[in-house]
C-alpha cells in the first residue's frame, strides 16, 4: 500500500504533457496548467507574437493539446469546424499575447484577460471573446501617442491600439535583445 497514487496529481501531470509537451521541446522550459501570459518568459512571448508559420504552429500546437485535437501536424486533417474553431481561438490568442507585449512595454493601462490561465483563455474563448469585446485594452496616458487616441471614439480606440501591434513587436524584440 506504500505506492499509493493521488489520481488528482496524475490527470494533471497527463493534461499538462498533452497540453505542453510541444512546447516544452519547441521553448525548452518547463509550463503548467495555470501559467499566463504574463508568466511568459520574453523570450517565449515575443516568439508567439512575431506573425509567421513558427508562431501560428506553436499556438497550434497549444491549441489542438488543450482543445485534445491532436497534435498541430494533423491540422490539416480536422474537419471544418474543428479548423475553424483552432483558427479562430488562435487569432483571440495572438490578440492577448500581443496585449500582454504593450503591457509590458507600459503601453496599455489594462489587459481584460489578464489573469486568465492560458489554458483557460482557449477553453473560454467563445466566452472570453464576449467578454473582451466590453472590456476592451485602454492605452496607458504615458503613451506618447494617448492625447490623439483620447480623442477617439470607442470603437477607433480599438483599431488605434491593433495598428499599434507591429510597432510593439519590434519595440519588444529590440528591448529583449538590443541590436548589437
Amino acid at each position: 500500500m506504500s505506492n499509493i497514487v493521488n489520481l488528482n496529481r496524475y490527470r494533471q501531470k497527463v493534461q499538462t504533457l498533452r497540453i505542453f509537451s510541444a512546447w516544452q521541446r519547441r521553448f525548452r522550459q518547463t509550463f503548467q496548467l495555470n501559467i499566463r501570459l504574463a508568466d511568459l518568459p520574453e523570450t517565449t512571448l515575443l516568439a508567439l507574437a512575431r506573425p509567421g508559420d513558427h508562431s501560428a504552429e506553436a499556438c497550434h500546437e497549444l491549441i489542438m493539446g488543450v482543445l485534445d485535437l491532436g497534435d498541430a501536424a494533423q491540422f490539416s486533417a480536422l474537419d471544418d469546424r474543428d479548423k475553424l474553431t483552432v483558427v479562430d481561438t488562435h487569432l483571440f490568442l495572438a490578440d492577448h499575447v500581443h496585449f500582454e507585449i504593450m503591457r509590458r512595454l507600459n503601453w496599455l493601462r489594462r489587459h481584460s484577460c489578464l489573469d486568465y490561465p492560458i489554458v483557460s483563455l482557449v477553453r473560454q474563448a467563445i466566452q472570453l471573446r464576449q467578454f473582451c469585446a466590453t472590456h476592451a485594452p485602454a492605452l496607458a496616458a504615458s503613451h506618447p501617442d494617448y492625447p490623439a487616441y483620447s480623442k477617439l471614439i470607442a470603437v477607433e480606440k480599438q483599431v488605434f491600439i491593433r495598428n499599434l501591434i507591429n510597432r510593439a513587436i519590434d519595440e519588444y524584440g529590440c528591448r529583449i535583445s538590443p541590436p548589437v
